[in-house]
């Protein structure tokens, strides 16, 4: 299983990559696994502030539906529209075309919450 290094993962099964004030997230290389074929992605909160745990969205798989938690406080300033047409970006490339939201998480962002590769690894035991 792919669990690069450089970025963050939450226990929810979100991975977050921060550049400045901004995270960009999306769902594990794991979590597209247990999931399988994807067929739908629903965020419908751009321009939302999110706490951390807020819901932003679901993925819709063949057979379950799973929401999407936001791992950072923030407002969401993009969707990943490619998902729109091809939501099975997040099977074929989860950290890289798979990208879903991007978040303005400011200056001060908690990030103690956040797992490294290493204890996200630890956590799917």
């Amino acid at each position: 299983m792919n669990t690069p290094s450089e970025l963050k993962y939450t226990k929810d099964h979100e991975w977050v990559m921060i550049d400045g004030n901004i995270a960009t997230i999306g769902i594990t290389d794991f979590a597209q696994s247990e999931l399988g074929d994807i067929v739908f992605v629903d965020v419908d909160s751009v321009d939302d502030e999110l706490s951390s745990g807020d819901v932003f969205g679901s993925v819709e798989a063949v057979k379950t539906v799973s929401d999407l938690f936001s791992p950072l406080a923030g407002t969401v300033i993009e969707f990943n529209a490619d998902l729109e047409d091809q939501p099975e970006l997040l099977n074929s490339d989860p950290y890289g075309k798979g990208w879903i939201i991007k978040l303005d998480i400011g200056d001060s962002a908690d990030t103690t919450e956040l797992l490294s590769a290493e204890q996200y690894q630890e956590s799917l035991g």
